[in-house]
């Protein structure tokens, strides 16, 4: 198994509270496959907070054991190519279990497949409408999900919603869920980040355009703030070689030069990261270190040190001495689509934004080196360090 990947997903050493939970789901599935009803487990915690390490315990123990009919489904591209790789290495694991969501609903209806459990990963990408284009047609993805598995174990942040198509709040989960025993799991410890808590509500402050303070100095962690972001590159492209797995990363909203959809500002120009039929997820790729990574290539990964671009759809607001989101810029316009049953407010697409650059701002282990498009607020920024 690739290295990267046990390190990430598969610790040798759980932490008290990760084996209490994994012990608890576990009782829950086991009971659940005997009742009569559709139960669900959830498990909600914000970026980091361990949750795909439960989740893969549990995926390890029910998925091998042929006394159980079961699959692991997750709706992003890179996250599927992962599992599909740590599968490899699971004795008694059949790769083909792994689905994206559509496939498997499409395939189980088509099949007549029932399932004793069903673990999503990233729930809150779960498409909540339907979506021709995708070869979705049902309404929304976890009530077809329940409706094929005696038990189905989801794991939501809801702080990682970025699109319309996939918007889900927790009334919105319970009101799917409704009728259906369920139990929830809430993890709270971060995992990921050596920062400080006081350094990761520092980190959630901005990008909540709350006021911006000096950065806290009370851990390990590695922060700066660059006047460029072509010294911010070559701080990255040093510690990649140094420790690996270090990737810029950024926002939407570089304006197109000369044809060219590059990320470009100061002496920087890079392309954004590239979509990649092989196996082998972005944040593994030596050639990513050439690229500008986003959202749809690092959500649910851990990079030792991020570079991380704020876009133009970011700027500064004096009056109240915080970051202000831009939408106008924000050049990503699927985040805007309309639904027909739901009316989402400018706050909610606004928080879309936010969402986005909270969590790419959290990707680095080790570090964060932070700069940013809009000069006001990179000027502000710079004045955060100690």
């Amino acid at each position: 198994m690739n290295q990267i990947l046990k390190e990430q997903f598969l610790l040798d050493n759980l932490s008290q509270d990760q084996t209490n939970v994994i012990h608890d789901i576990n009782q829950y599935i086991h009971q659940g496959i005997k009742d009569d009803n559709h139960s669900v487990a959830i498990i909600e915690g914000a970026a980091g907070t361990g949750k795909s390490v439960v989740l893969m315990q549990l995926v390890k123990s029910f998925m091998t054991n042929k006394s159980f009919n079961s699959a692991l489904v997750v709706n992003h591209p890179e996250l599927y190519k992962a599992y599909q790789d740590m599968a490899k290495d699971f004795p008694g694991l059949n790769t083909k279990s792994i689905r994206r969501p559509t496939a498997l609903i499409n395939d189980a209806n088509k099949n007549n497949r029932k399932y004793d459990v069903i673990f999503v990963d990233e729930a809150h990408l779960l498409y909540s409408k339907s979506e021709p284009y995708a070869h979705y047609r049902g309404n929304n993805q976890l009530t077809d999900l329940m409706s094929l598995s005696k038990v189905v174990v989801v794991v939501y942040d809801f702080n990682q919603v970025f699109q319309s198509k996939m918007y889900w709040t927790k009334s919105l989960l319970y009101q799917t869920i409704a009728g259906h025993p369920y139990r929830e799991y809430n993890m709270n410890f971060q995992y990921r980040m050596i920062a400080s808590n006081e350094q990761i509500d520092w980190i959630d402050n901005l990008t909540s355009q709350h006021r911006i303070n000096k950065f806290p100095t009370n851990s390990q962690f590695d922060f700066k703030v660059f006047p460029t972001a072509a010294a911010l590159y070559e701080k990255i492209k040093e510690k990649n070689s140094d420790v690996g797995l270090s990737r810029v990363v950024a926002t939407s909203g570089f304006p197109r030069i000369d044809g060219r959809h590059n990320v470009e500002m100061d002496n920087f120009s890079l392309p954004w990261d590239e979509w990649d039929p092989q196996r082998t997820h972005w944040a593994k790729r030596e050639s990513s270190i050439s690229q500008v990574g986003t959202i749809y290539t690092l959500q649910g990964f851990d990079l030792n040190y991020v570079g991380m671009i704020i876009g133009p759809s970011f700027g500064y607001n004096k009056q109240k001495d915080c970051l202000t989101i831009i939408p106008e810029k924000y050049s990503h316009k699927e985040i805007f689509k309309k639904r027909s049953d739901i009316q989402l407010s400018s706050k909610e697409y606004q928080a879309f934004i936010a969402n986005v650059l909270n969590v790419l701002i959290k990707r680095g282990k080790y570090g964060l080196y932070l700069t940013a498009y809009d000069d006001e607020l990179r000027n502000r920024l710079l004045q955060t360090q100690a």
